[in-house]
């Protein structure tokens, strides 16, 4: 099987359809490995006691590792990354990610919850290509003491759209 074979029929989508759906656990073990990856050392994405100091509720996710969850949500359901042909957002709300070390655990655990949406926003037959509106929430977590399992969900990405070309 090709990754045309895999791609996407557009004579099969419909405006409003959901082609996929993620929820993605991330810790601060995630944050640092991202760090690591990216090369974006900025401590509001591991030092909470430096986070709050400049205002924030705790340490945050880094934007861009938002953005691409959300965007390889759109990859993986187009079967191929390059038939991804345009992307945008706008950031709204940091991703607070509490302290997951939890007494008697050997590791660091996850403590917040990312959770992607992808419809189908709009078709156009001429290009070949289907918009998908992604909707990116995570827990309101602006009050340090408020419980990821309990809090309310939130936005964390707006306009959120990427382009896939269809066969």
């Amino acid at each position: 099987m090709t990754a045309a074979d895999t791609a996407p029929v557009l004579a099969q989508l419909e405006k409003g359809q959901e082609v996929a759906r993620r929820d993605l656990q991330l810790s601060r073990a995630d944050l640092v490995r991202y760090a690591a990856a990216s090369g974006d050392f900025n401590p509001i994405h591991w030092n909470q006691e430096f986070a709050v100091s400049v205002g924030l509720p705790d340490v945050i996710a880094h934007g861009m590792l938002t953005m691409g969850a959300a965007m390889q949500l759109v990859a993986d359901w187009a079967g191929d990354s390059g038939r991804v042909v345009d992307v945008q957002t706008r950031f709204t709300k940091p991703v607070v990610v509490p302290n997951g070390v939890r007494e008697g655990a050997a590791e660091i655990q996850p403590s917040t919850t990312l959770s992607i949406v992808g419809v189908v926003g709009a078709l156009d037959e001429q290009a070949g290509t289907a918009r998908i509106d992604l909707t990116v929430s995570a827990p309101d977590l602006s009050d340090p003491q408020a419980d990821p399992a309990e809090a309310a969900s939130q936005k964390v990405l707006v306009k959120a759209q990427a382009m896939v070309v269809c066969r």
